[in-house]
């Protein structure tokens, strides 16, 4: 088996998050927990480089579910790429949609990561366990991390050594099939990703995931 790091544990919160169910396309309807490839994206914003490859392993709510409906606006089209430019006003474009978004959010993500084919000789473990440490403990990160939609920015920082966890979490709640991640074909962007969904369950606040990875 692939050698892999330590587990992380990274506290992120924000006031507005919104990971959308793929299965409502007029509007947005978050899901009740983060998905794991939300939680990814946000460690590679803090450290993403072709060597490795982030694995969520469980994902812990600190506080509880809860909901917010606004209304917001979108595009009904995106912009084409290649070929011809053609002029995009967003103005004539622009629909207002609802969207269920969670309010208040505070986890703790745990993941380790592995290195991939493309990890040079000079790579090691070590050395991306004491860089991710490093640009956690000072904040730094490549883009700013966000929470399911880019204006819902996150706050991460390193986890507490221990935490509570909300009494209305504690036992355990199906969460129903959750996607897991977008699996995307090595053909230059060419083939839709294939999407890759869990049954998904939280155990007094902790949402497992590790189990479901190959």
């Amino acid at each position: 088996m692939t050698e892999r790091s330590s587990t992380f544990r990274v506290r992120v919160s924000g006031p507005l998050a919104c990971f959308t169910r793929p299965e409502l396309r007029a509007e947005r309807v978050s899901y009740e927990v983060m998905t794991p490839s939300a939680a990814r994206g946000i460690l590679e914003a803090i450290l993403w480089k072709p060597a490795i490859r982030w694995r969520i392993e469980a994902i812990h709510l600190l506080a509880p579910i809860r909901w917010f409906s606004i209304k917001r606006n979108e595009v009904s089209e995106k912009a084409k790429i290649g070929g011809a430019i053609h002029a995009f006003f967003a103005d004539m474009k622009r629909e207002q949609r609802n969207a269920v978004l969670l309010r208040d959010v505070d986890y703790i993500v745990e993941a380790h990561f592995r290195l991939t084919e493309r990890a040079g000789a000079e790579d090691s473990i070590r050395k991306f366990e004491e860089i991710f440490s490093r640009r956690l403990e000072r904040g730094q990160c490549f883009h700013t991390p966000y929470l399911g939609c880019r204006e819902f920015a996150a706050r991460f920082e390193p986890a507490p050594a221990s935490w509570d966890t909300p009494e209305e979490l504690r036992g355990t709640r199906d969460l129903g099939l959750v996607l897991y991640d977008l699996e995307f074909a090595d053909n230059h962007g060419f083939t839709p990703p294939t999407p890759r969904f869990f049954p998904a369950r939280l155990v007094d606040g902790r949402m497992a995931v590790d189990e479901v990875q190959p």
